[in-house]
């Protein structure tokens, strides 16, 4: 592609996956000195002073804040389809709170994903999901702020409600009849995951999708970084490097994603496995996206 990524897509990176080990002051510092990125994903603040100086690091930066509410979500266990009505309510609450907390950061909104369910109560556990996200959609929509919802595995690692494509299709649909202000954020780490290729679900959430993530996975039981674990591109018996990335770029540019007026984020999530250097995986996925995209036709 003779066209920089940069003029279709703002670059990013999810700032708890690149650096885990740093310091979140010493990452933003590291990723905003960095002109390969456009955006940053950042989560929640422990304290007030860090909240503010990363603001203000990230305006000077002129970096798209994007906000992931997933961690506020999966470190205490909160499940936003829980279908006890307490549980329900607590990762409500905590989703607001995120939206509060991304608009002082900058960000046009919030990312989260749905929770564990089982088969029993998975109609229930869809109309939870469906009270959870409209209540926080109805907040955001007051702000001027997005809410989307991330695409995840269904029976692997995570095992959230939403889901495969159709499913989260189906959901979407639901979403959209009330809240203009909902979208889908889908992730090619997440694609082996659920069984799905790029071309099937990217087709199949197409008048949803506003946010993208990439990365890879191991979805070979018994091998290591099993699951939802996103390794590095060519790790070992992992599922996605440059091919598969380029054949997502390739369905991107068909599905008419490539939108230089209003470009949309496209962050990588991927993070070092065990003592991998954090900086040589940043390094890692820089050389994939740029060899993809060079092979990417015009």
């Amino acid at each position: 592609m003779k066209d920089s990524i940069h003029k279709y897509f703002q670059i990013g990176t999810i700032q708890w996956m690149s650096h885990p080990s740093y310091d979140v002051l010493d990452s933003i510092r590291k990723i905003g000195s960095d002109d390969f990125f456009d955006a940053l994903e950042v989560c929640k603040f422990n304290d007030d002073e860090t909240r503010t100086k990363a603001r203000d690091m990230m305006a000077q930066a002129h970096l798209r804040v994007c906000y992931g509410a997933q961690p506020r979500l999966l470190g205490p266990k909160l499940n936003p389809n829980d279908i006890d009505e307490a549980g329900r309510e607590a990762a409500e609450k905590t989703l607001l709170e995120a939206v509060d907390e991304a608009e002082f950061l900058g960000a046009k909104g919030i990312a989260f994903l749905a929770g564990k369910w089982s088969p029993e109560t998975k109609d229930q556990a869809f109309a939870q999901l469906l009270k959870t996200t409209g209540n926080v959609c109805a907040y955001a929509a007051k702000k001027g702020m997005m809410v989307e919802l991330e695409v995840f595995d269904y029976d692997m690692d995570k095992a959230a409600l939403i889901g495969p494509a159709p499913y989260a299709a189906e959901f979407a649909a639901q979403m959209r009849m009330k809240y203009s202000n909902f979208g889908l954020l889908v992730d090619l780490s997440h694609f082996p995951t659920t069984y799905e290729t790029s071309q099937f679900v990217i087709r199949t959430l197409r008048p949803y999708i506003t946010h993208f993530h990439i990365g890879n996975a191991v979805v070979k039981p018994g091998c290591e970084a099993y699951g939802d674990q996103h390794p590095r591109f060519g790790f070992p018996e992992s599922a996605n490097d440059t091919p598969e990335l380029l054949d997502f770029f390739r369905v991107l540019k068909q599905e008419g994603f490539f939108c230089a007026e209003n470009p949309y984020v496209l962050s990588f999530e991927v993070k070092p496995w065990k003592d991998e250097d954090p900086e040589l995986i940043v390094a890692n996925t820089k050389r994939v996206i740029n060899r993809a995209w060079a092979l990417l036709e015009d």
